[in-house]
């Protein structure tokens, strides 16, 4: 069901452009991935999602599970009926998320203590009930618990964590396929985690090896780090990466990641970044992002951005926009959405152009300067 073919790669880089066959569908990659964390991206439809272009999202275990509750969504005929959405699914494990809660979890090596962030309540997660939530969400992608550690975290800290994964993972693998279950329409994805030391990445990377089946993602980067030492990690990583399967690059969506992680062999993003920044009245476009709430666009009745072909652009002005914004209107951040994640997608699409025409490096030196940043050479 599941299967990854490379179409066409650079020759200078580590970019390729793929075909990543799912039950749900074919995903050409380089792809961006809309974050639909509670079973929604924030204030679109499914239909503007697929007219923006996107070809698969990201839900959430850990929000789903706590509201409105697994049980419900498959009686609903699992997370694609219960959103009407027909294109593949990814879901995340929650391992960021309960990352993220600090004082509110304790981890040993069974799983998770955590109190609930919306009434308090106690709950304790392992790998194997992570993957059973998972398999009743019906997700096309499962992602393997895993324990994520801040940048900063000691040698010692990391490695400890990176056992732990190790570890979770097998007992995910286990449970994601027992063989009574005859489960062939999800896939699991390991974490390759390791923190920012390049010995335990490549030692993660080679443990997840014998767990992975088509797909692995690498986790615990874009968490603080500067640019450039994730972007380190990301070559320390590439010539030992498999080429077979799709790669994917956890919590990454800014133009400048996206075409560095492409060139370095990733073919799969997410991020909350473009509903975020909207809902705040940032756009993101390719001559960088530009802030419509401010004054210089109170006049300005031209299109978010010039040749963009979303809804947005082609219906509504900067200046109404930021009308929009300013009176905290909920249209506002919803245009700038559709606009975004519409850019996010018209980016890769161009970036897929690029490596087809063997023309990468000419475009990647002009996006960068564009956006008066400093080009990799």
């Amino acid at each position: 069901m599941f299967k990854f073919e490379i179409i066409k790669e650079c020759s200078q880089t580590g970019a390729r452009v793929g075909l990543f066959t799912t039950p749900h569908g074919v995903i050409e990659t380089p792809t961006f991935m809309p974050v639909g964390t509670q079973a929604s991206v924030k204030g679109l439809s499914t239909e503007e999602l697929k007219e923006s272009g996107s070809q698969i999202i990201l839900a959430n275990t850990y929000h789903l599970y706590l509201r409105p509750g697994e049980n419900i969504i498959q009686c609903a005929g699992h997370l694609h009926k219960f959103m009407n959405w027909n294109l593949p699914i990814l879901t995340d494990s929650g391992g960021f998320q309960v990352f993220s809660l600090a004082g509110l979890r304790k981890i040993s090596d069974e799983g998770v203590m955590f109190s609930s962030h919306i009434d308090g309540s106690r709950h304790f997660l392992t790998p194997e009930k992570v993957m059973l939530i998972q398999r009743a969400l019906g997700s096309d992608i499962m992602m393997a618990f895993d324990e994520c550690t801040a940048f900063g975290t000691s040698y010692e800290a990391s490695r400890l964590a990176l056992e732990r994964t190790t570890n979770w993972l097998k007992r995910c693998y286990n449970t994601a396929y027992n063989q009574t279950s005859q489960n062939d329409n999800q896939i699991l994805f390991p974490i390759v985690q390791g923190n920012m030391y390049k010995d335990l990445r490549e030692e993660a990377l080679d443990r997840i090896l014998p767990y992975t089946r088509c797909g692995f993602s690498i986790g615990g980067l874009s968490v603080g780090e500067p640019k450039p030492l994730m972007y380190e990690i990301l070559e320390t990583l590439m010539p030992k990466l498999p080429k077979n399967m799709p790669r994917y690059l956890m919590g990454v969506g800014s133009a400048d990641c996206i075409i560095e992680s492409v060139i370095r062999g990733i073919d799969m993003f997410d991020c909350v970044l473009p509903t975020r920044i909207a809902r705040n009245g940032t756009a993101m476009t390719f001559n960088g992002d530009i802030t419509i709430r401010n004054a210089p666009f109170k006049d300005d009745f031209s299109p978010i951005e010039d040749g963009c072909d979303c809804y947005a652009c082609k219906n509504y002005s900067r200046a109404y926009i930021r009308h929009l914004i300013k009176a905290r209107e909920l249209m506002g951040g919803r245009l700038l959405s559709i606009h975004n994640i519409r850019f996010l997608h018209r980016l890769t699409t161009e970036i897929k152009k690029a490596i087809m025409s063997n023309s990468l490096a000419s475009f990647y030196k002009d996006l960068m300067s564009r956006y008066n940043m400093k080009s990799k050479t």
